[in-house]
């Protein structure tokens, strides 16, 4: 609830709206329309009181370092599946240098080193 979270980290209700309005947190709703603050939105309300408080930025700036931070954090996760993918690749090919060494015969091996 709106107020709790207000009573909690001392702001006033209107700020968390006008933090809702600029798009800077999204509670979701109850279905009698009350604000539900859930883990994610507690963290980023305290990045931006962080923010806003102790290194005086203002929304503007909030904005675009929270939407920086977004993108950095699907950039990663993107870079993580891409190492998996490498990984994987890597597997199937030592596996299929592996299964072509099996194929080729010592002797021939031998004359192929020559």
């Amino acid at each position: 609830m709106i107020s709790v979270v207000a009573e909690t980290y001392k702001v006033h209700p209107q700020t968390l709206r006008l933090y809702e309005r600029h798009g800077l947190i999204r509670p979701a709703r109850s279905a009698g329309n009350t604000r539900l603050y859930d883990e994610a939105a507690i963290q980023r309300l305290e990045s931006i009181l962080t923010l806003t408080r102790e290194l005086g930025v203002n929304l503007a700036g909030v904005e675009v370092i929270l939407g920086l931070r977004e993108q950095l954090g699907r950039l990663e996760a993107d870079l993580e599946t891409l190492r998996t993918a490498l990984e994987q690749l890597e597997r199937d090919h030592r596996h299929g240098v592996d299964r072509t060494r099996a194929l080729v015969p010592v002797a021939h091996r031998a004359l192929v080193k020559r």
